[in-house]
C-alpha cells in the first residue's frame, strides 16, 4: 500500500504595506530623531536664567545652584525634577515653578517657606515654618519665640504644645503677626500671645485659629475695646475685652457676666 504524503496548504504571503505608508513611517522616524537632537542642541540651550521669590541668607547660594543646573538644559527640555533635587536640601524652598522664554531664557519662581516663629534648638534660635519644619538658613530676625518642652531632634518641631502655638502664629493676619512679641501657655487662658502696643490675646486651644484671629482683628478695630489689657478669644463668636480702664465697663470675661464687645461686622472666618 502506498502512502501519500500530506500536502500542507501554502501559507499566504502577507500583503506588503503601501509604499506611501513606508514613506510616512520613515519621515516620522526622521522627524522624531531630529527633534530629539534639536531639543538638546545649542540652538535652544538655556543661556539666561532668572530666579525670583527667595530672600534670606540662603538666597544667593540657592540661586547659584539653580542657575548652574538650568544652564545644562534647553528651553525644549527642562528637567524640573533635577531642579527640585538641587533645592531639596534647603527647607526654605517650598516649591518652584519653571517657565521658558524660547529660545534661550528660563525663569524659576521660588515659593518660599515663610518662617512664622523661632524655637531654641541646640542653644540656637531656629526659624520654623507654619507646619513645624525647621528652616535652617532662614533669617530669625523679628520673629516671636515659641517655647518648647522637647527640643527638636530632626527636621521639624515635635513638641505638641509648641506645634499648637506655631499653628496659631501661621494663621495670623500678616499685620498682626508682625506685632507679636512672644507666646506662652497658661493653665487657665491656654495659648497666650503678646502684642506690641496692644492687648494680650488669650486663645484657649489652638483649634479654629482663623476664626479666632478674625475675631481679634474685629475687636481691635472696635473703639469700645480701646484700653483693654487682654482679649478673650476662646469662643470667637463671643470675643470679649478685659481690663478696660473705665470701671463702669470693665468686666472679667471669664465670669458668667463677661462683657462681650460686639464686632462692627461679623468676619466670615469666625462663622463656626
Amino acid at each position: 500500500m502506498q502512502h501519500r504524503a500530506a500536502v500542507l496548504p501554502r501559507a499566504r504571503a502577507l500583503p506588503r504595506p503601501p509604499r506611501v505608508v513606508l514613506w510616512i513611517a520613515a519621515v516620522a522616524a526622521l522627524v522624531a530623531i531630529g527633534f530629539l537632537w534639536f531639543r538638546d542642541s545649542s540652538f535652544v540651550r538655556v543661556e539666561r536664567v532668572t530666579v525670583t521669590g527667595l530672600s534670606g541668607p540662603e538666597a544667593p547660594r540657592v540661586r547659584a545652584l539653580l542657575t548652574e543646573a538650568a544652564r545644562d538644559m534647553s528651553t525644549l527640555h527642562v528637567r524640573e525634577g533635577q531642579l527640585r533635587t538641587v533645592v531639596a536640601p534647603y527647607p526654605v524652598v517650598k516649591d518652584i515653578a519653571v517657565t521658558t522664554d524660547f529660545p534661550h531664557g528660563l525663569h524659576i519662581a521660588i515659593r518660599e517657606n515663610t518662617p512664622v516663629a523661632v524655637v531654641l534648638s541646640d542653644g540656637a534660635r531656629m526659624p520654623v515654618a507654619g507646619d513645624g519644619v525647621l528652616l535652617r538658613g532662614a533669617s530669625a530676625d523679628a520673629l516671636p519665640e515659641v517655647p518648647v518642652d522637647v527640643a527638636p531632634g530632626g527636621d521639624r518641631v515635635s513638641d505638641p504644645r509648641a506645634l499648637g502655638a506655631i499653628t496659631l502664629l501661621a494663621a495670623a493676619p500678616r499685620e498682626l503677626r508682625a506685632r507679636v512679641t512672644g507666646t506662652a501657655w497658661d493653665a487657665d487662658a491656654g495659648y497666650v500671645v503678646e502684642l506690641r502696643d496692644g492687648p494680650q490675646l488669650r486663645f484657649g486651644g489652638a483649634d479654629r485659629p482663623q476664626a479666632k484671629w478674625a475675631a481679634a482683628a474685629a475687636v481691635l478695630a472696635d473703639a469700645d475695646s480701646a484700653g483693654a489689657s487682654y482679649l478673650d478669644l476662646r469662643y470667637p463668636e463671643r470675643p470679649a475685652a478685659g481690663g478696660l480702664e473705665d470701671p463702669a465697663t470693665q468686666r472679667d470675661p471669664t465670669a458668667a457676666d463677661a462683657a462681650e464687645v460686639p464686632a462692627t461686622s461679623t468676619p466670615e472666618a469666625a462663622t463656626p
